[in-house]
C-alpha cells in the first residue's frame, strides 16, 4: 500500500460510490486519512438489549450472529440481516443497500451498534444502523472508541467511511510528519501517526480534541510559513523610494474638511516611512466605517504623485470606483494632478478642457495612451485596472480598497507586472479579529484606524419587535419629512417559492418596496437595488439616490461596503438576525457619512433568546472590532465576509479562535524561516510548500 494509491485499489467501490467520494475530494488513500470527522457520535451509556423500546435511539454492544445476504422480495434491492445478542436478549439488524457490511463484519463479530429502534413484523430491529467491530469491548483493560461522524454525501455514510479507514489503517505507519518534532514537543502535540489514530479512532474525547488541536496547529503553521516567505521575498525586491517632507504632507492634510485623527497621522507616518525603505511596502490599513481610510490613501498618493510617480486605486464595484474617483478630485482639485476612472462602463478624466470645473468622458484608447506616457497621475478603477492592456509608465503605489473582495491573484496582478514592484496599500472597513489578521494577512504590516473624526455623531441603534413597528415608522416618517433619506435592507431579492417547504422565509427587496409604497410611505419615491441588476442600472439608481431624487432605497446587502450618501441618515434592516454582527455593523455604517443624527432600526423576524442577545451586542458594542471578535466566537470565521476564499478548512477556522495558537504558529514559522530560509534541514516542509504552490498555480 502507498499513500498515493487510488482508494479503489484497497476498498471495493461501486461506480456511484466512486463518484460520491470524488465529490468529497477523497480519491487516494492519503485523501481518506485526511478526511477528518467533524464530530463524534453520542456517547450515551450502553443500553441492554432486553430494555430496548421502539422509537428509542440507542447504543448496544453484543455478538453478531445469523448473517445472511439476500434481495428484498418487492423491490429486489440488495440487503443483509443478522441478530445482535447480549446477556439480556437479541435484536434484529437489517441493512438496505449495504449488504457488503455483513461480509466485512463476519459471523460472531463483537460489535457496537448505534441507531433508532424500529418495530418490523412484530419484532424490534435496527434499520441501517451505525455499526462497527469492537473486539476490545469484551476485555477488562481496553476502553472503546467513539463513533466518528464524517462529512458525508449521497451514497457515502459516516459508517462506510469509518470501515474504509479500518481497511487502510496500515497506511498510518507510512506517513512522514512535516512538523518538526521539537515544535510538537514544545506544545505537547502528538506525532502525525498518533494524531491520525486519535482523530479517526479516539478512545476518549480528550484524545480527539488533542488530535484536532495538532492538525489545527499544523494548518496555521503552514499558512504562517507561506506568509513569512512572502515577507522575505518582498524585502529582497527593489522598490520605489518616495520621500516627502513632513511640512508638505501637513499642508495637504490641513486642507481636509475635518481635523485628522491621531490614528490617521500615525498611519500616514508609518506608510511614508515604508516608502523610504527601498523595498516594496505591503501594508493593510484596517479601519472602522467612517474612520477616514480614503483620506489616508489620498495623502500617501499625494506623496507619490508629487514625486512624479503614478498611483493605481482598485475598488470592487463601479459604484465605489466612481465614488473614490470623485473623492480624489476633491482632495487634489487645487493641484495640477490628472485623475482618471476606468470601469467596464467607460472612462472619465479630470480636469476636463470642456468642463473646467469637473470631468468628462474619454475613449478607452486615449486614456490608455495617457496612462502609458505618465500623463495620468492617479487611475481609479474596478477589475478593469488589471487588464493586460492597462500599462503604466511608473506605477509606484497600488491601493486596493475593500481588499477582501479580491482574490490573492487579482491583487498580485496589480503589483507584479512591473519592472520595479510598486508599494501595496490594502484597505478594509470590514473589522478583522486579531487572530484572523495574523493568519490571513501575515505577509502584510497591519495599521489600525481606531479613532473616529471629531464631531461624528454616534448611531442610535434600536431593536424593533413586531408590535413596535408602527411607532418606529412614525419616527422614520418625521426624519423623512425633514429631508433625510432612508435605506431599507432585505435578506433576499425575490419572494421564496411557496411550493418549496424548505425555502427561507425572509423579506424580499421587490415585495417590501411594493408594501412600503402602498401601506407605509405612499408620499415618497421608492426604488430598489440588488446584485442581479445591470451595472449601469445600479449606477443610475445610486446616483439618483445621492442626488436626493429617491427618498427610500430598498436594497440587499449590496450597499454594505463603502457606498456614501451623506443625506441618508436612516437605515432599516429586515431579518436582522440573518446577518452576522460585523455585516450588520457595516450596513449601519451607510448612515454614518453625514452630519445629521443617524438612526439604525433592526427588525428581527425571530424572537429567540440567542438572536436577541446578538442584536443587543450590536446596540451596545463600542466599535466594529469588538463585534468581529464576538462574531468569530459565536458564529465562526466563515461568518466573516470573504474568509472562505482562503481555502482554510473547518478545523483551521476553529484554530483561528485561539490567539495563543496563532501567535505560537507565527513565532515558530518566523524562527524557522530565519534559521533555515531554503528549508535545507526541513525537506518535508519544503516539499509541502512546493506542492501547495503547484496546487494554487494549477487552480
Amino acid at each position: 500500500m502507498r499513500l498515493d494509491d487510488p482508494l479503489r485499489a484497497h476498498v471495493r467501490l461501486q461506480a456511484d460510490q466512486d463518484k460520491a467520494l470524488a465529490r468529497l475530494g477523497v480519491e487516494t488513500v492519503e485523501d481518506l486519512l485526511y478526511h477528518f470527522p467533524r464530530g463524534y457520535g453520542d456517547t450515551a451509556e450502553r443500553r441492554p438489549i432486553g430494555e430496548l423500546e421502539a422509537g428509542q435511539t440507542a447504543v448496544i454492544f453484543g455478538t453478531l450472529k445469523g448473517l445472511k445476504v439476500k434481495k428484498g422480495w418487492k423491490r429486489r434491492i440488495p440487503m443483509a440481516e443478522g441478530k445482535v445478542t447480549d446477556t439480556t436478549g437479541t435484536v434484529k439488524i437489517i441493512w438496505f443497500h449495504q449488504a457488503y457490511l455483513a461480509k466485512m463484519l463476519g459471523e460472531d463479530s463483537q460489535v457496537r451498534v448505534e441507531g433508532k429502534v424500529s418495530e418490523r413484523n412484530g419484532e424490534l430491529a435496527f434499520l441501517n444502523p451505525k455499526i462497527e467491530s469492537a473486539p476490545d469491548l469484551f476485555t477488562q483493560t481496553a476502553g472503546h472508541t467513539l463513533f466518528p461522524q464524517y462529512p458525508e454525501t449521497k451514497g457515502i455514510t459516516s459508517n462506510w467511511l469509518y470501515h474504509a479507514v479500518q481497511r487502510v489503517k496500515a497506511a498510518f505507519e507510512m506517513v512522514e510528519d512535516p512538523v518538526p518534532a521539537e515544535i510538537l514537543k514544545r506544545y505537547s502535540l502528538p506525532s502525525l501517526k498518533t494524531a491520525l489514530v486519535w482523530i479517526h479512532m479516539p478512545k476518549s474525547m480528550t484524545d480527539a480534541e488533542i488530535a484536532r488541536k495538532r492538525f489545527a496547529f499544523e494548518e496555521i503553521f503552514f499558512i504562517q510559513l507561506e506568509k513569512e516567505l512572502s515577507r522575505q521575498e518582498t524585502r529582497e525586491k527593489h522598490g520605489f523610494v518616495i520621500e516627502k517632507s513632513a511640512s508638505d504632507v501637513e499642508k495637504f492634510v490641513s486642507r481636509f474638511p475635518f481635523s485628522a485623527t491621531n490614528a490617521q497621522h500615525r498611519a500616514i507616518t508609518a506608510i511614508l516611512e515604508d516608502f523610504k525603505k527601498g523595498y516594496p511596502m505591503s501594508r493593510l490599513l484596517e479601519g472602522d466605517v467612517g474612520s477616514g481610510k480614503t483620506a489616508v490613501a489620498a495623502t500617501v498618493a499625494y506623496a507619490a504623485v508629487t514625486a512624479k510617480f503614478q498611483v493605481g486605486y482598485m475598488a470592487p464595484t463601479e459604484i465605489l470606483a466612481r465614488q473614490h474617483f470623485e473623492s480624489f478630485i476633491s482632495y487634489f482639485r487645487h493641484l495640477p494632478v490628472e485623475i482618471a476612472l476606468i470601469t467596464g462602463s467607460g472612462c472619465l478624466k479630470f480636469p476636463s478642457k470642456v468642463n473646467p470645473a469637473g470631468y468628462t468622458d474619454i475613449s478607452r484608447s486615449q486614456l490608455l495612451k495617457w496612462v502609458l506616457n505618465g500623463q495620468i497621475s492617479v487611475l481609479v478603477g474596478t477589475h478593469a485596472l488589471i487588464q493586460k492592456n492597462v500599462k503604466f509608465k511608473n506605477l509606484a503605489l497600488a491601493i486596493v480598497d475593500e481588499q477582501h473582495r479580491f482574490g490573492i491573484s487579482q491583487r498580485q496582478k496589480l503589483v507584479n507586472n512591473h519592472t520595479t514592484i510598486p508599494h501595496l496599500l490594502s484597505m478594509t472597513a470590514t473589522p478583522i479579529p486579531r487572530t484572523l489578521a495574523l493568519t490571513l494577512y501575515g505577509d502584510l504590516e497591519l495599521t489600525l484606524l481606531d479613532e473616529m473624526p471629531a464631531g461624528r455623531k454616534k448611531i442610535i441603534t434600536k431593536v424593533v419587535v413586531p408590535e413596535k413597528r408602527p411607532s418606529a415608522y412614525e419616527e422614520i416618517r418625521k426624519e423623512l419629512a425633514s429631508g433625510r433619506q432612508l435605506f431599507v435592507i432585505c435578506p433576499r431579492i425575490d419572494e421564496p417559492d411557496p411550493s418549496k417547504e424548505l425555502a427561507v422565509q425572509a423579506k424580499s427587496v421587490k415585495e417590501e418596496a411594493k408594501r412600503l409604497k402602498k401601506d407605509i410611505f405612499p408620499d415618497y419615491r421608492i426604488e430598489i437595488l440588488h446584485s442581479k441588476m445591470k451595472p449601469d442600472e445600479k449606477e443610475r439608481i445610486m446616483q439618483e439616490f445621492k442626488e436626493k431624487r429617491i427618498d427610500i432605497l430598498v436594497s440587499t446587502s449590496v450597499v454594505e461596503v463603502g457606498v456614501s450618501v451623506e443625506n441618508a441618515s436612516l437605515i432599516v434592516i429586515e431579518g436582522a438576525e440573518r446577518f452576522g454582527l460585523a455585516q450588520l455593523h457595516q450596513l449601519r455604517g451607510r448612515v454614518l457619512r453625514g452630519t445629521h443624527q443617524p438612526y439604525c432600526y433592526l427588525f428581527p423576524q425571530s424572537a429567540s433568546q440567542k438572536s436577541s442577545e446578538r442584536l443587543k451586542a450590536l446596540v451596545e458594542a463600542k466599535n466594529g472590532f469588538e463585534l468581529a471578535e464576538l462574531d468569530l466566537k459565536n458564529r465562526g470565521a466563515g461568518a466573516l465576509t470573504g474568509i472562505k476564499q482562503w481555502g482554510i478548512s473547518d478545523l483551521g477556522m476553529e484554530a483561528i479562535k485561539n490567539l495563543k495558537m496563532v501567535e505560537a504558529a507565527r513565532a515558530e514559522a518566523r524562527a524557522l524561516v530565519e534559521s533555515d530560509p531554503t528549508f535545507t534541514k526541513h525537506p518535508l516542509i519544503k516539499a509541502r510548500l512546493e506542492a501547495e504552490v503547484r496546487r494554487i498555480h494549477f487552480e
